[in-house]
C-alpha cells in the first residue's frame, strides 16, 4: 500500500461459509487509489469468492467492507456498483449484439426528458456514443468501427471493451478477474496496458491473475490466498517471485 495513503477499499474479517466449506476465514486486505494489487492464489483459495463478496454476488457471512473509511454494507451487485465498484468477471458478460456504447450503457442508458417517468423517455444514442468513444479514446483503445456489435470483435477487443465498461461507472475501485486469459501475446499486451491506463487514473484495481510474469509487471503489491486463509503479502518483483509460487503452493521458499 502507498505510504500514508488512506485504503479507497478495505476488508475486514471476511468470513464465507457454503454448507460445510469455509471458503473465507478471516480475510482482510486493503486496496489504495493509483495502485493494482494482485489477488493470488491455486484454485479453490478463496479468490473469485472474495472477489464475489466485494461485488455483491454473495453476502459476507461475518466481517466488514469499508469504502473510504465508512462501512459499507453490499447486499447485491447493483448496491456495489452505486457504491463505485465495478468487476469484470472471465465470461466478460457483454451483450454480442450490441455495440460497445450499448453495452456501455445497457441499464444506464443516458434518455429524454428527465421529467418524463423512465419509461416513457427518448433515449440519446449520440451522446452515450459521443461518451463512450471519450472513454475508449482516453484510455487508448482502438477499435476499428463502434457501429459494429461485440461479437464481430476479437478476443483482445472484446475484453478491452469490458474494462473500459467498467471505468464509465467505477468511482473507487475495478476488479479483473483473469483479464488476460485465453488471449494471445499481441491481445495480451493491449488489455495489461489497458490496466496500467486504469491505475494512472487513479483507480484502486484488484486483479485476479495465475501469470507471474504479468504480476511482477504491473502489481504494486500482491496478496496470497490458501484454503480461505490469508496466508501473506508481498511487493512483487523478479528477485522474490520464487517466494510469491512457494506462498501460492505452500511450499517452503
Amino acid at each position: 500500500m502507498n505510504p500514508g495513503a488512506a485504503p479507497v477499499l478495505a476488508v475486514r474479517g471476511a468470513e464465507k461459509r457454503f454448507g460445510a466449506v469455509h471458503a473465507l476465514k478471516g480475510v482482510s486486505l486493503e486496496a489504495c487509489r493509483g495502485e493494482i494489487l494482485a489477488l493470488l492464489g491455486d484454485n479453490g483459495a478463496g479468490k473469485s469468492t472474495l472477489v464475489k463478496c466485494i461485488s455483491g454476488v454473495y453476502a459476507l457471512d461475518a466481517g466488514e467492507i469499508v469504502l473510504d473509511g465508512m462501512s459499507a454494507p453490499i447486499h447485491s451487485p447493483a448496491t456495489a456498483r452505486r457504491a463505485g465498484i465495478e468487476t469484470v468477471y472471465q465470461d466478460l458478460a457483454l451483450f454480442d449484439n450490441l455495440t460497445p456504447a450499448q453495452n456501455f450503457y445497457c441499464g444506464h442508458e443516458i434518455a429524454f426528458p428527465a421529467w418524463l417517468p423512465r419509461g416513457l423517455r427518448f433515449l440519446n444514442s449520440r451522446v452515450m456514443d459521443r461518451e463512450a468513444a471519450g472513454v475508449l479514446e482516453r484510455l487508448k483503445v482502438n477499435l476499428p468501427n463502434l457501429d459494429a456489435p461485440v461479437a464481430l470483435m476479437s478476443g483482445g477487443q472484446r475484453q478491452a471493451v469490458a474494462v473500459a465498461r467498467a471505468t464509465v461507472f467505477a468511482r473507487k475501485v475495478v476488479m479483473l478477474d483473469e483479464p488476460t486469459a485465453a488471449l494471445g501475446v499481441r491481445e495480451a499486451r493491449k488489455v495489461l496496458d489497458l490496466i496500467a491506463q486504469l491505475r494512472a487514473e487513479g483507480n484502486a484495481v484488484i486483479l485476479i491473475t495465475h501469470n507471474m510474469e504479468h504480476v511482477v509487471e504491473l502489481a504494486d503489491r500482491a496478496i496470497v490466498l490458501r484454503q480461505g486463509r490469508k496466508v501473506g503479502e508481498i511487493k512483487p518483483d523478479r528477485s522474490n517471485q520464487k517466494e510469491l509460487v512457494s506462498m501460492i503452493v505452500g511450499a517452503e521458499a
